[in-house]
């Protein structure tokens, strides 16, 4: 029988350690019945029929967010904006 070492965080560690208490299996008998579980799928070789009619069926795009201006981007366009009511208001030097 082959043996594994996993190195798992605490919180992954402290839900291995209730799911095997849980279903009153050892530890090591819970992580290879999961194993076996998600292992055994076999996934599809190509994309459901169902997935593939959908291509093209949205009428309109999705809306793109635009990323918010980091720091020294957002100082910037304050400036700017400063520069320009300054010009307007005919305050510049």
């Amino acid at each position: 029988m082959a043996q594994i070492t996993l190195y798992l965080d605490d919180a992954t560690q402290a839900l291995v350690d209730q799911a095997a208490q849980i279903n009153k299996v050892s530890r090591s008998l819970w992580v290879s019945e999961i194993i076996r579980k998600y292992a055994a799928q076999e996934w599809p070789q190509e994309w459901p029929q169902d997935c593939l009619e959908l291509a093209g069926s949205f009428s309109e795009a999705l809306p793109i967010k635009k990323p918010a201006p980091s720091s020294a981007g957002f100082f910037m366009l304050a400036l700017q904006r400063a520069d320009s009511a300054k010009l307007l208001s005919g305050n510049a030097h």
